[in-house]
């Protein structure tokens, strides 16, 4: 759980520079819209925001086109079957034990088709694992149930809750119920700009990073393991105890973006998503140097967009 931060003398001055700072970077606050955000009866990928993404999309499309090809062939060639060598169009059966040229056809299909898997599947898998210098260097730790995040370039970090996690609601939520949607439950997230539809998804503090970087993420567990996921940037890595993974991604589009813990860890397992607040240059070192004065997490100067 958080500890309260108190703060006096030159801290307190520092912090309060650090809230100024944040006040004016709010009059020139910046609109985010929620890239994929749900809906109802919505299916698919998260729009692509990283080349990542872009580069798995395609590969899975054209993985969709070789298995329907596949299916295809399999469903002619058992109608042949059936159809040529059933009992009434073939009263005489074969009695031959093998066919040198079907069997040589047989085995060279399937390799062809590994062939061309691994010709356009490698380059992805290999882009993903080949980590670049880092523009922005995250530490991410998963706990039960909740994430931890660290800029260690910066000197400070945060923790980030399921907005309606017991520690995200105070004395101006009452009636809000842990873990249930309800009229003051939704209050409490249209306070940090969200809507009920929001609700399951949003963190009451966010992951900042800039448009047009490359973040590399470290990634590791406190207790059992986890797995930070985004979609919309196809990165995916199991954060385990006692070691530290590397993921990374360059977003191409600013908004704000949900993932989730993708690894059973417990009881509210559920209750553990992840925010990514993509956001221009200028916003991020703003929120950079108020939340390195503050020695904490400062709102980001942004809006977020109402649905269409």
């Amino acid at each position: 759980m958080r500890k309260p931060n108190l703060l006096t003398g030159p801290t307190a001055f520092v912090t309060g520079l650090a809230v100024s700072a944040a006040a004016r970077a709010q009059e020139a606050a910046q609109t985010l819209d929620i890239v994929g955000r749900p809906h109802a009866g919505g299916t698919g990928f998260q729009p692509a925001a990283t080349s990542l993404a872009v580069d798995q999309q395609w590969l899975d499309h054209l993985l969709l086109w070789l298995c329907i090809g596949v299916v295809a062939l399999v469903m002619v060639l058992l109608a042949v079957v059936i159809l040529r060598f059933n009992a009434r169009s073939n009263p005489k059966p074969s009695t031959f034990t093998h066919n040198t040229p079907l069997e040589i056809t047989w085995t060279l299909i399937p390799v062809l088709i590994l062939v061309v898997l691994a010709v356009f599947s490698l380059p992805v898998l290999f882009k993903q694992q080949t980590i670049p210098e880092a523009d922005v260097t995250i530490k991410v730790t998963g706990n039960q149930w909740y994430w931890s995040y660290e800029y260690p370039d910066a000197g400070f970090g945060y923790d980030s809750y399921l907005i309606g996690h017991p520690a995200t609601l105070g004395d101006e939520d009452a009636g809000a119920v842990p873990y249930v949607l309800n009229d003051a439950m939704v209050k409490r997230l249209e306070r940090s700009g969200y809507t009920k539809d929001e609700f399951l998804l949003a963190t009451d503090t966010a992951v900042v990073v800039p448009v047009g970087k490359k973040v590399v993420m470290l990634v590791t567990g406190s207790d059992v393991i986890h797995s930070w996921t985004v979609p919309a940037f196809a990165v995916k890595q199991d954060a385990v105890p006692g070691r530290t993974a590397r993921l990374w991604f360059k977003p191409d589009r600013e908004g704000v973006f949900f993932g989730q813990c993708s690894e059973l860890c417990g009881k509210d397992h559920a209750f553990m998503p992840i925010t990514v607040k993509v956001v221009s240059q200028a916003v991020y070192d703003q929120w950079l140097a108020a939340s390195k004065a503050a020695g904490g997490y400062t709102e980001p100067a942004v809006q977020i967009a109402a649905a269409n």
